[in-house]
C-alpha cells in the first residue's frame, strides 16, 4: 500500500466529518473576543479614563512601583514594569496622560496573582506615566514622568 494514499484518505476522512458536524450544528464557529472597557479605552482625557475604570478619584500609594526610563530616546518602543506591593491586587492599568486616548492597557488578575506586569507602550511626547491599581475595591494610583526625545504617535 501507497502510505501516501493512505494520509489523503485519513485526512479527507476527517474533513469530511468535520463539515458533517458544522452542517449539523454539532460544531458552531464562533468569534473569541475578550471583554474590554470601550469608554475606558477610547477616553480622549484622563479624566474621562479614570472614570471609564471606575477610579475617579484613587488615593496616592507609594506600594506602587512604576519602572520606566527617565528618557526614552523613542517613544514608539517604552518599557514600562508596574509592580504593585498592595495586598489583593484585582486589576492595574497604565495610562500616558499626554495620549490622543491615554489608556494604554488594563490588566485584571486573579486571585493569588504577583501585582506585575511588563510591557512596552508607544508615548507621543513626554508625560507623566500613571499606573492605577485596584485592590480591595479601592483605587491607588502612582506616577513617573517618562520625557521622550522622538514621539511614538506619529510625532
Amino acid at each position: 500500500m501507497n502510505a501516501l494514499r493512505r494520509n489523503v484518505l485519513k485526512g479527507a476522512a476527517g474533513a469530511g466529518a468535520v463539515a458533517v458536524a458544522v452542517a449539523a450544528g454539532l460544531l458552531k464557529p464562533t468569534q473569541a473576543m475578550a471583554a474590554w472597557n470601550k469608554s475606558a479605552f477610547e477616553a480622549k482625557n484622563v479624566g474621562d479614563a479614570m472614570k471609564g475604570l471606575g477610579a475617579s478619584s484613587p488615593a496616592d500609594s507609594k506600594d506602587i512601583i512604576i519602572k520606566a526610563p527617565d528618557i526614552a530616546e523613542n517613544g514608539a518602543v517604552v518599557p514600562v514594569e508596574v509592580t504593585s506591593g498592595i495586598a489583593g491586587t484585582t486589576s492595574i492599568a497604565i495610562i500616558a496622560e499626554k495620549n490622543g486616548t491615554p489608556l494604554i492597557g488594563n490588566y485584571n488578575l486573579s486571585g493569588g496573582t504577583q501585582g506585575f506586569i511588563s510591557t512596552r507602550i508607544k508615548m507621543g511626547q513626554t508625560s507623566l506615566v500613571r499606573a492605577v491599581v485596584n485592590a480591595g475595591g479601592k483605587s491607588y494610583t502612582s506616577a513617573k514622568e517618562v520625557k521622550v526625545t522622538i514621539g511614538g504617535c506619529g510625532g
